[in-house]
């Protein structure tokens, strides 16, 4: 269906958008909880039923490190390379942790994407 590059010309923006979730590996539900957009409006993108606009295209691209080109027109890679390291590397670090210290680990993000909510005019430092 797409090659090594991920270029998926006869595939639709909801439909990039579906086989990225499941390369993710992730439910319909945490996938629209990462995006902040209900589950039910999630299902009604991947099935054709609700155009992906801008927002949701934006939303996905922050929040995944997914190649805008790609989700548009199915050109290019995937995902941008620098978060895919970043997330390889947590994902590696996390599977490392005891199941009680991945629980924390959970608990410690949960309440830094609370508090970045909360304060979302705030700029945070690299």
């Amino acid at each position: 269906m797409y090659g090594k590059s991920g270029y998926s010309p006869d595939m639709t923006v909801n439909e990039r958008i579906r086989q990225l979730r499941l390369i993710l590996n992730l439910s319909q539900v945490d996938f629209s909880r990462a995006i902040c957009v209900s589950s039910g409006y999630t299902a009604e993108i991947e099935n054709g039923h609700r155009k992906a606009n801008d927002r949701i295209i934006r939303l996905i691209r922050l929040t995944f490190g997914v190649n805008e080109a790609w989700l548009k027109t199915g050109a290019g890679e995937m995902f941008q390379s620098a978060p895919v390291e970043k997330r390889e590397r947590i994902i590696s670090l996390f599977n490392e942790l005891n199941p009680q210290f991945q629980d924390y680990a959970l608990t410690v993000i949960d309440h830094l994407l609370k508090l970045q909510k909360e304060k979302p005019g705030k700029k945070t430092r690299k």
